[in-house]
């Protein structure tokens, strides 16, 4: 994985409480199979929480990452089985868009409070 930690980071462009939405998200980020979320824009700030099912996750990392790095651990960190998976589920929520592999994302890595 070859994404820049260092580079910084955009200002935000949405609120946290809008990093994770989709019902069969929150499942996954609630039983422990997804712990990233990649967004055009950046929704939070490193030590931000969200509430999910009166859950508190923290985010403890933010980077910048292409679409073309992305790896099946990343996508596995996205609670999909491999990036053909993953790639599949984002086309078909956003289907205008194309994937374009240099398209920088906001990778947001967040973990369960007290966990």
């Amino acid at each position: 994985m070859s994404e820049d930690r260092n580079v910084k980071l955009p200002k935000k462009t949405c609120t946290i409480e809008k990093l994770v939405t989709i019902p069969a998200d929150v499942e996954k980020v609630l039983s422990g199979k997804k712990t990233q979320t990649r967004r055009n824009g950046r929704y939070a700030d490193i030590g931000e929480t969200m509430w999910l099912d009166e859950q508190e996750f923290v985010v403890h990392s933010i980077y910048k990452q292409k679409l073309g790095e992305l790896s099946d651990e990343d996508a596995k960190q996205e609670g999909y089985a491999n990036l053909e998976d993953y790639k599949n589920a984002i086309l078909s929520i956003h289907p205008n868009m194309p994937w374009v592999p240099q398209m920088q994302v906001c990778v947001h890595e967040y973990k369960r409070v007290n966990e």
